[in-house]
C-alpha cells in the first residue's frame, strides 16, 4: 500500500490519493487538493471526496455502517477510507484515514494516517472514533472490480452516478453488476444506453429488448427500445414500443408521449 503524509488540515487529499493509488490511479495529495478542500471548513466533505473518485474513472462504494463491512473489504485486499471523530461529540475533530489491515486475535486495525504510515489502534477505540462519525466509509475500485460487501441496490447506483461524470468506466461498471445481478434493469438500461451513446444502435437494441424481455413493465426499458428501432429504420417496431411506454406511464410519461410523437411521424 502507498502512503502519503498528511499536512495540516490536508487528511482528505492524503487518504483519497492512497486510495486511488492502490488501484493504479496516480494522483498527488497536492493535485487532489483543489478538488475536495474546502479552506473555510479547513477539510474535506464527504460528497467531495466520493465525486473525486468518480472524476478519476473509479467507482466509489460506500459500505454499510458496520464493523463486518469493513473487515470484510480489508479481507478482500481493499484498502477502506474512514471517517473518524477523534474528539467529542460536541467538539469534534474530523479526520480520514484508510484502513490496510486488521488482527482480530490482537483486536487491532492498522491505518495510514496522518503522518503514521502504519498506525495499529485498539479496535474498540477505532470503532468508537468511527460510530462518532456515522461509521462513514467507502473504497475506491476499477469499475471492473466488485466490492466484497457490495449489494445490489446500492452497486448499481453508485454506477449510475458514475454515468453522470465518466460514462465510460459507468458501463464496465454496468457489465461487472450484470456478472452479479445478470436479471437487473438499471444496470441492463445502461448498458443500452451505453452503446447507444456511443453509436453502436445493433448493440443498444439488444440490450433494450433483453430489458423488455425481463422487465415487460419497464417504460423505459420499452421508450429506449423505440427510440433505438427508430433510429434504425424499423418504425413499426419502434411505434409498438412507444405504444407500450405510454401505456405502462408513469413519472416520466410525458417522455414517453414525445417519443411516440417523434416515431409516429407527428
Amino acid at each position: 500500500m502507498p502512503f502519503h503524509p498528511q499536512e495540516a488540515y490536508q487528511c482528505g487529499p492524503a487518504a483519497l490519493a492512497t486510495a486511488l493509488a492502490s488501484v493504479g490511479i496516480r494522483r498527488s495529495p497536492d493535485q487532489l487538493r483543489d478538488e475536495v478542500y474546502i479552506p473555510a471548513r479547513q477539510g474535506s466533505l464527504q460528497p467531495e471526496m466520493l465525486a473525486a473518485v468518480r472524476r478519476a474513472g473509479a467507482i466509489p462504494y460506500r459500505l454499510a455502517p458496520e464493523p463486518q463491512a469493513l473487515l470484510k473489504e480489508l479481507a478482500a485486499g481493499h484498502p477502506v477510507v474512514v471517517l473518524q471523530n477523534l474528539r467529542f461529540d460536541w467538539a469534534p475533530q474530523w479526520h480520514y484515514a484508510v484502513a490496510v489491515g486488521y488482527d482480530l486475535p490482537a483486536g487491532q486495525v492498522i491505518l495510514r494516517s496522518g503522518v503514521e504510515k502504519r498506525l495499529v489502534m485498539d479496535l474498540g477505540a477505532f470503532d468508537r472514533s468511527w460510530a462518532k462519525a456515522g461509521r462513514w466509509a467507502f473504497v475506491a475500485l476499477p469499475p471492473e472490480q466488485l466490492p466484497a460487501a457490495a449489494n445490489e441496490t446500492d452497486y448499481v447506483a453508485a454506477a449510475v452516478a458514475l454515468e453522470r461524470v465518466v460514462p465510460e468506466a459507468a458501463e464496465k461498471a454496468y457489465g461487472t453488476a450484470l456478472k452479479t445481478w445478470p436479471g437487473n434493469l438499471l444496470a441492463r438500461i445502461g448498458i443500452g444506453n451505453a452503446a447507444y451513446r456511443r453509436g453502436d444502435l445493433a448493440a443498444a437494441e439488444a440490450a433494450f429488448r433483453q430489458a423488455v424481455d425481463e422487465h415487460p413493465a419497464s417504460g423505459d426499458a420499452w421508450n429506449n427500445l423505440a427510440q433505438t428501432l427508430h433510429e434504425r429504420g424499423n418504425q413499426p417496431a419502434a411505434r409498438e414500443a412507444a405504444e407500450r411506454a405510454v401505456a405502462i406511464g408513469g413519472p416520466r410519461l410525458p417522455i414517453y408521449r414525445q417519443t411516440f410523437k417523434t416515431v409516429s411521424g407527428g
